[in-house]
């Protein structure tokens, strides 16, 4: 049974940083496109980041363009771990946070990643 840990949520000020981390237990977690996801109260599940495999040891990085600048995703794949560095946070990036696995051809869309953790809470305030 895959599984998918979240974990580095909690509260912080405006202007601060947290560190999510997430720890699967995928088979061949290398080949998996990893990305993280958010959803507030009343809206829908939204992209954030992925990592993207393109094949033997590279990977791109994706990003939705309002934390572009302030996020960062990366990954160990000696530890079947991705993390999401986020600094800069400001109150809208309230939300629960998600990450997600998906084999094959790379999505944005949250329809297309087959495993799911938990989720995270990421509480801003101003």
């Amino acid at each position: 049974q895959v599984q998918l840990v979240e974990s580095g949520g909690g509260l912080v000020q405006a202007g601060g940083s947290l560190r999510l981390s997430c720890t699967a237990s995928l088979l061949n977690f290398k080949n998996y496109n990893m990305g993280w996801f958010r959803q507030a109260p009343g809206k829908e599940r939204e992209f954030v980041a992925a990592t993207r495999w393109s094949g033997g040891s590279i990977y791109y990085t994706e990003y939705t363009e309002s934390v572009k600048g302030r996020f960062t995703i990366s990954r160990d794949n000696a530890k079947n771990r991705v993390y999401l560095q986020m600094n800069s946070l400001k109150p809208e990036d309230t939300a629960v946070y998600y990450c997600a696995a998906k084999d094959g051809y790379y999505s944005s869309s949250a329809a297309a990643y087959q495993y799911w953790g938990q989720g995270t809470q990421v509480t801003v305030s101003s």
